[in-house]
């Protein structure tokens, strides 16, 4: 199994709103930080489906597979179609997945979703990020 196989298995898991089968896919120690900002365990994570979340479509874009030994880092642009308890959530956000073990034991250690900024509309204002002095 290849990284990206990974990756699709993690997102069919997700669009299918299977626990069971993410189940499969997720590391022990994973941990996944969600498009709000939010940081959530293992078990939290498989828990977000009996939770109210609701994924309608799920894909993994232009993804860039960057090896690292016996890690793999892939970033790319995650098009999801989700509520939240009846709230729409749906976006394109900037994903990154760390995937760890070889062939068949690949497992996805981490996620990352996070905003997507459109490079046309100039450079973010960081100013807001930083707490007034």
């Amino acid at each position: 199994m290849t990284v990206l196989d990974l990756v699709q298995r993690w997102t069919a898991a997700e669009q299918g709103n299977d626990a069971d089968a993410l189940d499969q896919v997720l590391a022990d120690e994973f941990v996944g930080v969600g498009p709000f900002g939010f940081v959530l365990n293992r078990s939290q994570w498989l828990a977000r489906f009996g939770q109210g979340l609701e994924n309608q479509a799920v894909a993994v874009e232009d993804a860039q597979v960057h090896g690292h030994g016996g890690a793999a880092v892939v970033i790319g642009v995650l098009d999801q179609h989700t509520t939240h308890q009846g709230k729409d959530s749906s976006g394109r956000y900037r994903v990154t997945i760390v995937a760890v073990g070889d062939g068949d034991d690949q497992r996805v250690a981490a996620v990352h979703i996070g905003p997507l900024h459109d490079p046309r509309s100039g450079p973010p204002d960081l100013s807001k990020l930083r707490p007034a002095a």
